[in-house]
């Protein structure tokens, strides 16, 4: 850690510290096997009460980030000797790339410019709000992009119970419709879907009508998986106490499961339960030509394949255009 340099963005502490590992690395998660993934933070400030990196030994703890200062100069040594260039690089996979604290966003800015300036594309997922200079930055750069939106609910009372400083649903609505405007390859992932809560007929129909209104074609979904901890920050964190355990209740029991290529174990709802809420899902995406794809990471005793998390930006890079060739 840099001594010296705490610093207070939206009342989340930012400590900067020095990555030592290399960046371009590959995640273990079989769906991003193939790409390097980066976070820019350990920890993240959207403090989603079901997020699974909040048990990890790196995570600072709540109410606090570590950003990695020098990512972009680390970028900057190893991408010229690297044998072969990545076709894209994934942000992120235990973070946002977009979370409402401008050293965050500045760095973001920083590192996807530098990126997509050496036509290495950009593929991420982010339930925050994307700033309207990276939204012309991504426009400027459409080919070279695939953006991922998480959309749990459309129904703000469970988002601020659950995605407390993520962006509201309606911030994630617009976004979807700006990046599908400039021609962005655009995908909608339900994941976490909350039993109980988001799975619902009502639910998902408001939400598929929405995406077919917005020409969107394809979507990822899979229930929130459990753990000791998650459930222990659902329980605490959750205000809505009927909110709370009618979630918690469809873990109980649960099925075990090793998520596919991290060899980590998590609980999900029994397979019955999840079929019912993945055939339904299926069934009125269809009614709005939406394609849906079951993360099969996570589901790996009843589907199979990729979810397509980072799209497919392989061979497809295109020169950036004019106005963007920094760093």
């Amino acid at each position: 850690m840099l001594a010296g340099h705490v610093e207070m963005g939206f009342m989340t502490e930012v400590l900067l510290a020095r990555r030592k590992a290399a960046v371009l690395a590959p995640s273990q998660l079989a769906c991003l096997a193939k790409l390097p993934t980066v976070n820019l933070t350990a920890g993240c400030a959207h403090d989603c009460v079901y997020c699974y990196a909040r048990s990890y030994s790196q995570n600072p703890g709540k109410g606090r980030i570590t950003l990695y200062a020098n990512t972009l100069e680390m970028l900057r040594e190893e991408l010229p000797h690297k044998r072969k260039r990545p076709p894209a690089v994934y942000f992120s996979p235990s973070s946002d790339a977009f979370q409402p604290i401008p050293q965050v966003l500045e760095l973001t800015y920083k590192v996807f410019e530098f990126l997509l300036a050496r036509r290495v594309g950009v593929a991420f997922l982010t339930k925050g709000r994307i700033p309207d200079r990276h939204m012309d930055l991504l426009k400027a750069n459409a080919p070279n992009i695939h953006a991922g939106i998480g959309l749990t609910t459309l129904d703000e009372r469970i988002s601020r119970a659950f995605e407390p400083s993520a962006a509201p649903p309606e911030v994630r609505v617009a976004q979807i419709a700006a990046l599908r405007q400039a021609g962005i390859d655009t995908q909608i992932r339900l994941d976490p879907i909350l039993p109980g809560l988001t799975d619902d007929e009502e639910t998902l129909d408001a939400v598929f009508a929405t995406l077919g209104r917005l020409d969107v074609r394809d979507a990822a979904i899979s229930t929130a998986f459990m753990r000791p901890s998650i459930a222990r920050t659902v329980r605490h964190h959750v205000h809505d106490k009927k909110l709370a355990e009618t979630f918690l209740d469809h873990y109980t029991p649960g099925a075990k499961l090793t998520m596919h290529g991290a060899g980590t174990s998590v609980i999900m709802p029994p397979a019955a339960t999840r079929k019912a809420i993945y055939e339904r899902t299926e069934r009125i995406a269809a009614r709005y030509g939406v394609s849906v794809k079951i993360c099969a990471c996570k589901n790996g005793d009843i589907a199979a394949g990729s979810c397509h998390i980072a799209g497919d930006l392989s061979g497809k890079t295109h020169e950036p255009q004019q106005g963007t060739l920094f760093g």
